[in-house]
C-alpha cells in the first residue's frame, strides 16, 4: 500500500516578528517553504507525506516524503525559525522538531475525503523566544 496524506501543524502564539517556515528536504540540500512572519495570530503549515507499508507485516506505517526527516523509528518534521528560515534581521536561529511518532494504521484509516492529521504545538518557548528542539510534551496527531 502506498498513499499520500495531508498533515497540518498549528503553532500557537509564536514569538512575534520572527519568520517561521516548513523545511523541505534534508541535510545541506533543503529549502524553507510556507514562510510566515509571526504576529499575534497562530501559524498554520499544511503539507503532504507518503505512507507505505503492508498492514499484515508492518506494525506501523512507513512515513516518507520531502518534509519527513530522521531514521525509520523516529521520523519528524522541522519548522525552521529566524535565520534558518532565511530571516536576516533577527538574532533567532532555531528549529522546532515535530515528531511523527505515534501515527498508527488506525490514524491513517480514519482519514476520509478532505480530512487530515493535525497537531497543535506551542510557538513560544519557556525563555520567551521561539519554541525549539523537540516538542515536549507532545500531544500527538489527531484526525481533523
Amino acid at each position: 500500500m502506498e498513499a499520500e496524506i495531508t498533515m497540518q501543524i498549528i503553532l500557537i502564539k509564536p514569538t512575534q516578528n520572527v519568520v517561521f517556515g516548513l523545511q523541505k528536504g534534508a541535510g545541506n540540500n533543503y529549502e524553507t517553504v510556507q514562510k510566515q512572519i509571526s504576529t499575534s495570530d497562530d501559524l498554520t503549515f499544511t503539507f503532504s507525506i507518503k505512507v507505505k507499508g503492508d498492514r499484515s507485516k508492518d506494525e506501523l506505517p512507513k512515513l516518507s516524503g520531502t518534509f519527513v526527516q530522521g531514521p525509520a523509528d523516529s521520523k519528524f518534521v522541522y519548522i525552521d525559525i529566524g535565520t534558518y528560515a532565511g530571516q536576516t534581521d533577527t538574532h533567532w536561529s532555531r528549529r522546532l522538531k515535530i515528531p511523527l511518532t505515534g501515527i498508527t494504521w488506525k490514524e491513517i484509516d480514519s482519514l476520509h475525503g478532505d480530512s487530515l492529521l493535525q497537531t497543535i504545538v506551542p510557538g513560544t518557548g519557556r525563555d520567551g523566544g521561539p519554541n525549539c528542539a523537540t516538542v515536549k510534551p507532545f500531544a500527538g496527531w489527531y484526525t481533523k
